[in-house]
C-alpha cells in the first residue's frame, strides 16, 4: 500500500495504459476496423501482462511489437472475411479529436481514402508502411515486429510505399477548403436541388456506399456526378424521407453525419479534389456506426 492507502502500483498497467492510446491506433491503421483493433490490443494485454518487465529495455516499443504481432494475425484473418463481405466494405469510420486534424500526417493515415489505399497491401506491406511512414519506427525494431531481417524491411517498405505513392489521393486541400467543399455539399444534398448537387461533384466522383448486407447501399462503385445525382434524388423522392446532415470531423477529416428524418443513417466521408468532391464514401452499415457519437483518441 502506498501512503495514502491506496492499492500499489502495477507497472504492467500503468505502462499499458500510457501508451493504449497509440496501440489502438496502430492496429487500426493496420486493420481499418475498431472492433478488430480492440480485439488485438485485448491480445497484446495478455502477452503484455505475462512479460518479465525487469528484461524490456524499451517498453514502449515491445507493445508495438505486440501489437504488431497480433495485429498482422487478425489482419490475415480478416483479408479472408472480407473477400465475402455482402457489397463494398469500407473502413470503420471513428469520431476524432481537433488535435487528430491538426496533425496532418496522422491525418492522412486515417482517412478513408488512404486506408483503403492500404487494404490494397499485403498484410506484411501493410505493417511495414505503417510503422514506417506514420509511426516512424526505425528498420531493426520493424524487423523484430515482422519477422524478417532489416534488409528484407526496407525493401518491402521501399515496394509499399511505391505502391501507396501511385495510388493516394492526387492533391492535398487544407482543411479550410475540405470543409468549404463539405458544406456546398451538404446544402445541395439537403436542398435537393440537382444543378447544386452537379456543381460541387467532380464529373467523374466515384461514390463507394457500405451498407453490409443490412441496408440498402450499392454492392458496385458508382462512377460519375450524372449518376450519382439521379439515384440520390431518386431514392430519396421514393423514400419520402427528410434528409438532414449534420458536419462532423471523422478519422481526422471533415464528413457529414447523415439523418434521415432525424434518425441516424449513415456518415459521409470525402475526398477533395480541386474544389470538388472526388471521392465519397458513405457508410450505412449500422455495425460500424458504433463510434460516430463518440471521440477515439487517436495519437502517434
Amino acid at each position: 500500500m502506498n501512503a495514502q492507502g491506496d492499492t500499489p502500483a502495477d507497472p504492467a498497467t500503468d505502462t499499458f495504459v500510457a501508451h493504449r492510446n497509440l496501440l489502438f491506433t496502430v492496429a487500426y491503421e493496420m486493420l481499418g476496423s475498431a472492433a478488430d483493433a480492440e480485439d488485438v490490443l485485448q491480445e497484446t494485454w495478455l502477452r503484455w501482462s505475462r512479460v518479465d518487465l525487469d528484461g524490456v529495455e524499451d517498453r514502449r516499443a515491445y507493445l508495438v511489437r505486440i501489437t504488431t504481432r497480433q495485429a498482422l494475425n487478425r489482419l490475415r484473418t480478416v483479408k479472408r472475411r472480407r473477400e465475402a463481405y455482402v457489397g463494398q466494405w469500407l473502413p470503420e469510420p471513428l469520431l476524432t479529436t481537433p488535435d487528430v486534424a491538426e496533425d496532418v500526417e496522422l491525418a492522412e493515415s486515417v482517412s478513408m481514402a488512404l486506408l483503403l489505399v492500404l487494404e490494397t497491401l499485403s498484410p506484411t506491406e501493410r505493417a511495414v508502411f505503417v510503422l514506417r511512414e506514420v509511426f516512424e519506427v526505425g528498420y531493426d525494431e520493424i524487423a523484430a515486429a515482422v519477422d524478417k531481417t532489416p534488409a528484407a524491411v526496407r525493401q518491402i517498405a521501399h515496394r509499399a510505399r511505391a505502391h501507396v505513392d501511385a495510388r493516394r489521393p492526387r492533391t492535398t486541400v487544407s482543411a479550410r477548403q475540405a470543409r468549404a467543399v463539405l458544406e456546398s455539399f451538404r446544402q445541395a444534398l439537403e436542398s435537393r436541388d440537382p444543378q447544386r448537387l452537379l456543381d460541387v461533384l467532380a464529373p467523374d466522383v466515384v461514390v463507394l456506399s457500405d451498407g453490409g448486407g443490412i441496408r440498402q447501399a450499392a454492392v458496385r462503385p458508382i462512377v460519375g456526378a450524372d449518376k450519382f445525382t439521379r439515384l440520390y434524388l431518386g431514392g430519396s423522392a421514393k423514400a419520402g424521407v427528410t434528409v438532414t446532415c449534420e458536419p462532423t470531423l471523422l478519422n481526422g477529416n471533415p464528413a457529414l453525419l447523415v439523418r434521415t428524418d432525424g434518425e441516424i443513417d449513415g456518415v459521409m466521408a470525402v475526398r477533395v479534389e480541386d474544389d470538388r468532391v472526388g471521392g465519397l464514401y458513405y457508410v450505412r452499415n449500422p455495425h460500424k456506426l458504433t463510434r460516430v457519437s463518440e471521440a477515439t483518441p487517436l495519437t502517434r
